[in-house]
C-alpha cells in the first residue's frame, strides 16, 4: 500500500505494507534489520515492486521482524502506523499503464440482457479485447470522484486488477505468474451515455472513461488473495447493489498475460483488469449513481475501496493533495 504523511507544506508518499492492524514503512523496516533492496527510492511502492519476488520475499521478511518487535523508530522515522492513523493513497498513484479487459462471462449476458448490446460478439470468445485507460487520473481510498459536466449517466464498476511485478514479453501462461505480484480493486467509472455514443462510431471509449478510475486500498499477494474465489461486493450509500466472484472468465489472468505480451514487454506497475463482475454495474441493474453518493467496492483479502462521487462538473477533491508529478 502507500501512504501520505505531514512533510512541511506538501505530504510525502511512504510505500508500507499492511500487518494485521498495523501498517508497517518497508525503508525503515528495511533500514532497521539491514537488509538490502535494489531500489533507488525503497518509499517508492513502485520500485519495490520492480524488485520482483526477490524484493517482496526480502520486505516480508524485514517487516515480519518490525511488526514482531514492535519498533516504532526514531521521531520522524516511524516503522509502525496503526490502521486509520495515515491517510491511504492509491497504492500506485500513476501505474506504468492501465488495460481493462472483457473478458467475464456473466457481465457480457448482463449488459445483452440490459439491452446495451445486442449479442455476443462470436469475436469476444476468441480475443480478449481490451481499452488502455489513462494513468493520470488514478483515484485512491477515500477520494472524490469527479462528476464529468458532460454526462448524466455516472457508473460504478466492480472489478479487479492483476499488477505486473517482473518484465517479460511473449510470457507463457503457465510462466506468468512469476510475472503477477498481486492484484488490487478497480473501479473503472463510466460515463455511459458518453460511451454509448463513442462506440457507436466504432472507437473508444475515450472521454467516457479518462475521466478516472479508483484502485486500492492495497496490493494483495497471490498467496493472500485468489481471484477466482474471493468474495466481491458493492454498496452504494451502504446499501449492497453487486455481490458475488469473478466467476467464469473467459480468459484468466495468466492467458491475458500471454495474449498481451506477444509482442510487447509487460512492465512492473502494468495494472491489467478483469472487467466487471457479473451485476457489478448499475446498467446491469438499472440502478444510477446520484450526486454526492458514497462507492464501496469491497474484496476479501484486499479490504474496501471508498469514494463519494462529487457534484456535475465541480471537479475532483482528494483526501491527500499529492506531491505535483
Amino acid at each position: 500500500m502507500t501512504y501520505a504523511v505531514s512533510r512541511a507544506e506538501r505530504p510525502a508518499l511512504r510505500a508500507g505494507v499492511l500487518h494485521g492492524e498495523l501498517v508497517v514503512d518497508i525503508e525503515q523496516a528495511l533500514a532497521a534489520h539491514g537488509r538490502a533492496l535494489v531500489a533507488d527510492d525503497p518509499s517508492d511502492l513502485l520500485q519495490v515492486i520492480a524488485g520482483g519476488h526477490p524484493a517482496i520475499e526480502e520486505v516480508r521478511a524485514a517487516v515480519d521482524a518490525v511488526a514482531r518487535a514492535g519498533e516504532t523508530g526514531r521521531p520522524g522515522a516511524e516503522r509502525l502506523h496503526e490502521l486509520g492513523s495515515v491517510p491511504l493513497v492509491a497504492p500506485l498513484p500513476r501505474p506504468n499503464s492501465l488495460r481493462d479487459y472483457l473478458v467475464i462471462e456473466e457481465h457480457m449476458r448482463g449488459v445483452v440482457a440490459a439491452g446495451v448490446i445486442k449479442e455476443v460478439p462470436e469475436e469476444w470468445f476468441s480475443v480478449p479485447a481490451h481499452y488502455k485507460g489513462n494513468v493520470d487520473e488514478i483515484y485512491g481510498p477515500e477520494d472524490t470522484v469527479p462528476w464529468p459536466a458532460y454526462t448524466d449517466k455516472l457508473d460504478y464498476e466492480l472489478e479487479i486488477c492483476a499488477v505486473i511485478g517482473a518484465p517479460g514479453r511473449r510470457i507463457r501462461a503457465a510462466d506468468a505468474g512469476r510475472h503477477i505480484v498481486g492484484y488490487t480493486l478497480y473501479n473503472d467509472w463510466s460515463a455511459r451515455d458518453i460511451q454509448a455514443r463513442e462506440m457507436s462510431i466504432g472507437n473508444g471509449p475515450g472521454v467516457s472513461k479518462d475521466f478516472a478510475s479508483s484502485i486500492g486500498p492495497c496490493i494483495a499477494t497471490p498467496d493472500e488473495f485468489d481471484p477466482a474465489t474471493a468474495h466481491l461486493q458493492a454498496r452504494i450509500d451502504g446499501e449492497v447493489w453487486s455481490a458475488g466472484t469473478i466467476g467464469t472468465m473467459q480468459f484468466s489472468f495468466p492467458e491475458l498475460v500471454e495474449w498481451t505480451s506477444q509482442e510487447q514487454t509487460l512492465r512492473p506497475g502494468d495494472l491489467l483488469g478483469s472487467g466487471t463482475i457479473g451485476k457489478g454495474c448499475g446498467v446491469e441493474i438499472d440502478r444510477w449513481l446520484t450526486q454526492g453518493c458514497v462507492v464501496e467496492l469491497e474484496a476479501e483479502g484486499i479490504g474496501v475501496l471508498r469514494n463519494r462521487v462529487g457534484h456535475k462538473g465541480q471537479g475532483p477533491a482528494r483526501a491527500v493533495a499529492l506531491p505535483e508529478r
